[in-house]
């Protein structure tokens, strides 16, 4: 008989749920495929949360629904805003599971945390040959100006943006340009693990992750 891993997520806003989803789901179908025994993976769940609370406070609602859901993994997603993630780990992060181990039953307490550096659109850019391929350009690394490891610039939404002007520049005109919200879902759903595991926060995501197989006894 096997065993199931039943995984839900909240994030910081609409393009992270699209982005997100996919990614979620292959990382945990990887870590379930290097598991002893048979494990099924069911599809990630969103949960979302009132946005007129605090970080908190949006943990402890997610985590609650995850319980009543029969969710054994809450993932919660939220951008560092900062070359760095420890500021987030230590006001939010932290925090939250700290609130959540002060219940003693009803409440999900399985977290992992997805923390972006500085925001997940740096993700984006872990496959710059998809993301050139979903921009239909064939314009270099240099000349679009995303030559450089994505988790060193201040604001990877606005180098994709000013990417897509660039590119846009290059093609035919079109009645409609391209914009970034069209591009979480595409490359979120083909993005591999393997691009994404060249970054340092992805990688701590996973190293999360595993924890939380442990702590399912799933994993050794």
């Amino acid at each position: 008989m096997s065993n199931i891993v039943t995984v839900g997520y909240m994030t910081e806003g609409s393009t992270d749920k699209r982005f997100l989803e996919t990614i979620i789901m292959k990382t945990v179908e990887e870590m379930a495929f290097h598991c002893e025994g048979q494990i099924d993976v069911y599809d990630p769940i969103f949960i979302g949360s009132p946005k007129n609370q605090d970080f908190i406070a949006q943990v402890i609602n997610a985590a609650k629904t995850a319980y009543n859901s029969g969710i054994f993994i809450l993932c919660v997603h939220v951008d560092s805003d900062h070359i760095s993630d420890k500021n987030v780990m230590d006001r939010k992060i932290t925090p939250a599971i700290d609130a959540l181990n002060e219940f003693t039953d009803g409440i999900c307490k399985v977290v992992v945390p997805i923390v972006p550096v500085t925001m997940s659109e740096a993700w984006i850019l872990a496959d710059k040959e998809l993301f050139k391929a979903e921009i239909g350009t064939s314009l270099s690394d240099e000349s679009l100006k995303i030559n450089k490891n994505p988790e060193t610039v201040a604001n990877p939404k606005a180098l994709i943006e000013e990417a897509l002007r660039i590119a846009q520049e290059d093609l035919p005109r079109r009645r409609d340009k391209l914009t970034i919200g069209e591009l979480y879902q595409p490359i979120g759903q083909k993005i591999s693990i393997e691009k994404l595991n060249n970054l340092s926060s992805f990688q701590k995501f996973k190293k999360s992750l595993e924890e939380a197989f442990k702590a399912l006894n799933y994993k050794n």
